[in-house]
């Protein structure tokens, strides 16, 4: 190969701008977060004797420790109990780098008091990358007696409404992303873990308002949408690159991005809020903070219909959505279209991770875990309509809390693929897919 050319176009075949935008990127992330300081969860100290390899947490019912909290920790010829101390802290030294269940003993827990998610006895520690690991249990009303099967419905029923909105709000990013590009972009689950960890970093840390922090959050997901598109997705459709190719690329930058927010935020789960509220309706026991989560995202669904129905740029993006070309023909920006569309996503997904984030805490797996079920909304409500993806959430998620009434916790995510592939038996295009979209 000519060296002038090799030069030109670097090492990794991409061309001078690609390798300087991706170069900013680490520069980005290296200023970013440098001086991040330790997570709240580091003040248990790390017992001294025997290996460095330490699991923590805290246990707390409504914002308070809890002492004689027992958790039984289990791993590779190891097993031991840990015990809370006066303020709900427990620490255990381990031998090796392997992943530990920690299970909590409910007869250790006090009267009236059981955990907030009770088919949750049972958590695990990966320290196969890391050499600390938190692990929550989050407690509350006790809930270990027999509830009348009506009373079970109408509590899971909740749940998977809850969970059905969070879903709907990062699905949408990646419906509107897959239907003016055709991309699946398997690097979205690391945006939502973005959005959740970037919130605790200026509302756990740096102690700002929460609405200032949701501000600043969404605003630096935005600005990361706009440079993933600057820096690499837009350069990569000017080579004509395949989608099966960019697909891949896709798969490369979200392992790249989960291991640079391992690094950055290291592995423990971070406590965002810590503050749980009670709130009863009948037989269902909730918090403050997933009232106020279910109804900001129902306000946000109802802003983006809106925007897709009722704006030119809205009308612009579903009109480059059904077809680029035609959108093209009639003097339509694709390419500025596509641009707002991952600002939009971007926004759109620190906002679902910082509502994620607010109820269950985050790591830097949060994300990735909820990867599969976020493709499985979008797919069941048909690729590329953002209605659909929140029809497909919905569906989604009441199917994974329901189904937890027959099915063991474990296999809760297993239900919505099985009911996935069924609806798609039937109906390939997906619930609300057609040739006409609506938005």
């Amino acid at each position: 190969m000519n060296p002038l050319t090799l030069s030109k176009r670097g090492i990794l075949g991409l061309n001078r701008p690609v390798a300087i935008w991706l170069g900013a990127l680490a520069v980005v992330f290296g200023m970013l977060f440098s001086a991040v300081p330790a997570s709240a969860a580091d003040e248990t100290p790390a017992p001294a004797d025997g290996s460095s390899l330490v699991i923590k947490g805290k246990v707390k019912n409504e914002g308070v420790g809890v002492a004689g909290i027992e958790l039984k920790v289990t791993g590779p010829s190891f097993e031991e109990i840990a015990t809370t101390d006066a303020d709900g802290l427990w620490s255990l030294n381990v031998p090796t780098k392997a992943e530990y269940k920690v299970e909590i003993q409910l007869d250790s827990l006090p009267e009236g008091v059981g955990l907030r998610d009770p088919e949750t006895t049972v958590r695990t520690a990966d320290l196969t990358m890391v050499e600390t690991a938190s692990v929550l249990f989050p407690l509350g009303v006790d809930t270990r007696v027999e509830t009348p099967i009506l009373d079970q419905i109408a509590i899971r029923a909740f749940a998977g409404l809850n969970l059905g909105l969070l879903l709907a709000i990062a699905a949408i990013g990646i419906s509107l992303i897959f239907g003016t590009t055709g991309l699946s972009n398997f690097a979205h689950g690391e945006m939502v873990t973005f959005g959740a960890l970037t919130t605790w970093l200026f509302y756990a840390v740096l102690d700002l308002p929460l609405i200032i922090s949701a501000v600043i959050t969404i605003a630096i997901s935005a600005a990361f949408g706009w440079l993933q598109d600057a820096a690499l997705w837009k350069p990569l459709r000017g080579r004509r690159l395949g989608l099966n190719q960019m697909m891949i690329v896709s798969i490369g930058f979200g392992i790249f991005l989960r291991y640079v927010l391992l690094i950055v935020f290291d592995g423990e789960t971070k406590v965002i809020s810590g503050d749980f509220q009670a709130v009863e309706f009948g037989p269902i026991i909730t918090t403050a903070n997933s009232i106020g989560s279910m109804a900001i995202s129902v306000v946000t669904l109802a802003a983006v219909a809106l925007f897709l129905t009722r704006t030119r740029i809205g009308k612009a993006t579903r009109a480059v959505s059904d077809n680029a070309s035609l959108a093209a023909s009639t003097g339509i920006d694709v390419e500025k279209i596509i641009r707002i569309v991952w600002v939009v996503a971007g926004a759109l997904t620190g906002l679902a991770g910082m509502l994620y984030g607010l109820q269950f805490q985050a790591n830097w797996l949060t994300g990735f875990q909820i990867l599969l079920l976020l493709f499985a909304a979008t797919t069941l409500g048909g690729l590329g309509t953002s209605l659909g993806a929140t029809v497909g959430a919905l569906i989604i998620g009441f199917v994974v809390e329901l189904s937890s009434l027959v099915l063991p916790a474990d296999l809760k995510y297993a239900a919505s693929l099985i009911i996935l592939i069924l609806v798609l038996l039937v109906r390939p295009q997906g619930v609300l897919g057609k040739k006409q979209r609506i938005g």
